[in-house]
């Protein structure tokens, strides 16, 4: 799996010209998924997530968890994140996982990075166009990618 997330002051979702989900200060969390992705990438992604120390303590250090500000999060499903650019202009999607694949992974996660901060999130609507808006905070963001890191 591999997810950018960016410390916001809000961010939000439309879908047809219509706000799906919206949140103030927290992340938000783009979210891509392989066909290797499992149970293993979700629970290391959610402790990690959780416990980033990312937000800035009174006295402008970067200290503080999402946990620890009590944040919202804002996850999108994004194949895109998957593109393998090596070759040619027109970037390559085969290392993303298909739908019927992905989508239960992404529920999964989502619904253990709820359990995990013990409160609701805001999603996106998993295939459908959507327009994220966001304004990043910092701008403050990190990429993890579980094939390098666990």
């Amino acid at each position: 799996m591999k997810l950018v997330i960016q410390r916001v002051r809000k961010a939000s979702v439309e879908i047809e010209g219509q706000l799906f989900s919206s949140i103030q200060r927290g992340l938000m969390i783009l979210v891509g998924i392989t066909e290797n992705d499992g149970d293993r990438e979700i629970e290391y992604l959610c402790k990690k997530v959780a416990a980033l120390r990312i937000f800035d303590d009174e006295e402008g250090v970067m200290n503080r968890s999402v946990m620890d500000v009590e944040g919202e999060v804002l996850m999108v499903s994004q194949f895109t994140l998957m593109a393998n650019t090596k070759k040619g202009n027109r970037p390559s999607y085969i290392k993303a996982a298909k739908g019927a694949i992905s989508e239960p992974l992404y529920d999964r996660f989502c619904s253990l990075m709820e359990q995990t901060l013990g409160k609701s999130i805001a999603r996106g609507k998993f295939g459908a166009d959507m327009q994220v808006s966001l304004i990043n905070d910092g701008p403050v963001t990190i990429v993890i990618d579980t094939e390098e890191n666990i």
